[in-house]
């Protein structure tokens, strides 16, 4: 990390320190390293130019990929099965593999720049996006009891569940993870005409942070204590470390509510220690986050083990062009995937299970159709 981002590491934990005699302070967990010594621990500030984490296609990219989609749909396979050996890209190909070794054991993310949405219909850019997406991660997951495979995150207003619902608003959101996915990517078909960014903050630098001013808060984030209230009330701690790898995975939503998603009256709510933990997270991540500046046709894929994702208000505009519209997956490499915690192994079985329902909506459905799901992402 640089020198810069040091300092702005420190300045934004230091305030958390005040007040807290070091003799009060408790040790780390068991088992718990007392610094993180890995790629994945970085600050924004470290990355100068966009071509650290955005691939660009080149002209013979596009060429390859145009091939690929023929040779694809030759076949007569539904899109879903889409895979590397049937999407075969021979140069491309190895670039995205190593795409894949970086989200899963380096940075931790990365971004594939170049298609122009408009010229794919929705059924061809969305089997390019599964095809491309195979090289990164071949498992893709349900994302709510319904089986949809592909969320679509849109502006809507049509009702206030749904106006306040982290899908379709377009408010601000904070820091957090998917409750299920060891990657998490998007593609995006149209920007907003003004915000929306995706911001996103190495939960590895917020534990190294922390790990070393506030000890106390590791510990708190490693009990087991958590009242999750979503996908169904379970308690769980909020940070693994397992097979020499830190796991952070939680949302403020499902541990406090909010306007969509009222905290059940009968559930436990948070402690005092508890809520300084989640602040303490966000004020880290707010003060070391990455912010990439989106365009129609990026694909993003963030480890959603170690990198925390948030985003900005933003506001669409009358064009078509000008109305966010990001199609969400989430991923799993049978290869390079990591080793779930056991309290978490649920989820991932859900989404990753084979049996049951897989449904792939290529538009957003009316919530009629399909009820907006009680999840918070």
């Amino acid at each position: 990390m640089s020198a810069v981002a040091i300092e702005s590491v420190l300045a934004a934990t230091a305030a958390l320190a005040v007040g807290v005699p070091s003799a009060d302070v408790p040790a780390l967990p068991a088992g718990f390293p007392s610094q993180l010594f890995s790629k994945l621990a970085w600050s924004g500030a470290d990355f100068k130019q966009t071509s650290d984490y955005v691939l660009v296609l080149e002209d013979a990219h596009h060429v390859e990929i145009k091939a690929a989609l023929e040779s694809y749909k030759a076949l007569g396979q539904d899109g879903d099965l889409v895979e590397p050996a049937t999407f075969p890209l021979p140069t491309l190909g190895q670039k995205l593999r190593e795409l894949s070794q970086d989200v899963h054991h380096g940075k931790g993310f990365c971004v594939i720049r170049g298609l122009n949405p408009a010229s794919y219909s929705v059924e061809d850019l969305t089997l390019v996006y599964l095809g491309v997406q195979s090289y990164i991660a071949e498992q893709r997951g349900r994302q709510d009891r319904n089986g949809n495979m592909l969320v679509h995150i849109v502006a809507d207003n049509s009702s206030k569940q749904a106006a306040e619902h982290h899908r379709h608003s377009t408010k601000a959101i904070t820091f957090h993870n998917e409750e299920a996915g060891d990657v998490v990517s998007w593609l995006t078909r149209n920007t907003a005409a003004a915000g929306g960014k995706c911001i996103i903050a190495s939960a590895y630098t917020v534990y190294n942070l922390l790990a070393a001013t506030r000890p106390d808060v590791i510990r708190t984030l490693a009990r087991s204590d958590w009242p999750f209230a979503m996908p169904h009330f379970h308690c769980r701690p909020v940070i693994y470390y397992k097979n020499e790898k830190l796991i952070m995975n939680f949302g403020r939503a499902p541990l406090l509510g909010n306007e969509a998603h009222p905290r059940p009256s009968h559930l436990p709510t948070l402690n005092a220690r508890q809520i300084e933990a989640l602040d303490a997270i966000e004020q880290i991540a707010r003060a070391t986050e990455m912010h990439i500046q989106t365009q129609a046709g990026d694909m993003h894929f963030i480890n959603n083990l170690a990198v925390l994702h948030r985003r900005d208000s933003f506001a669409n505009g009358e064009a078509p062009a000008e109305k966010r519209h990001l199609v969400r997956m989430r991923l799993r490499s049978a290869e390079q995937g990591w080793s779930i915690p056991r309290e978490l192994e649920t989820e991932w079985q859900k989404a990753f299970n084979k049996q049951g329902p897989k449904h792939w909506h290529l538009e957003p459905m009316p919530h009629y159709y399909f009820t907006l799901r009680s999840h918070p992402n």
